[in-house]
């Protein structure tokens, strides 16, 4: 039972987080088409600055973690580890290059559109914040073991749900949207890491869409 709710919670995250990626990929008081396609468009000029330094220290990371292995055991969570394994923990990937490629291309997808809707120095709060309150958590009880940079980028979503539900001009994407936060509250139940970064994420962008 407990494997279905988290299914369903990666689905309530992921299909509606797909939806509001390509509707906010669209300049506002653009008309533009939504698809897949669109999100290419938040890489146009001027550069997301934050989003592209994200992604390059990623794949930087990447090589250095396949050449050396080794850097994943100093740098990943481990039980009773120090304090500051909840911000290396961001840094590499214990699971392999299917969760290298999928976390890359989730950081291409979700970085660009973020920054050009919260701004850049927001999306990196997001980023580290929202990531490092995941790990913090995970390092003191939930998962003591492990590294990923996955609860960061579902901090973006997050925020940017949060930014569509107060501020996104079509209601039944707001309402949408919605069920991101509330995926991410039932995740926290289940003691799953990527729910802390979904609902700080959300948190965060709600603040600094309001204020």
């Amino acid at each position: 039972m407990r494997t279905v709710v988290l299914y369903l919670c990666a689905a309530a995250v992921v299909a509606p987080g797909a939806q509001l990626l390509t509707a906010m990929a669209v300049p506002p008081g653009e008309a533009g088409e939504r698809s897949p396609r669109a999100l290419l468009r938040a890489w146009r000029r001027p550069v997301p600055v934050v989003a592209a330094a994200l992604v390059a220290l990623m794949v930087v990371l990447a090589v250095v973690q396949t050449l050396f292995p080794d850097v994943v055991g100093l740098l990943e969570r481990h039980p009773g580890g120090e304090w500051w394994r909840a911000l290396t923990a961001l840094l590499v990937q214990s699971s392999g290059w299917f969760q290298l490629a999928f976390n890359l291309a989730a950081l291409i997808a979700v970085a660009p559109i973020a920054e050009r809707r919260l701004g850049g120095w927001r999306t990196a709060l997001v980023y580290v914040v929202s990531g490092v309150s995941a790990q913090a958590v995970s390092l003191a009880a939930w998962s003591p073991e492990g590294a990923g940079n996955s609860v960061a980028i579902c901090g973006l979503v997050g925020a940017l749900a949060a930014h569509y539900a107060l501020r996104g001009p079509d209601r039944a994407l707001r309402l949408l949207a919605l069920l991101i936060p509330v995926a991410g509250v039932v995740l926290c139940l289940l003691t799953n890491n990527h729910g802390v970064g979904v609902v700080v994420g959300t948190l965060l962008g709600a603040g600094l869409t309001l204020f």
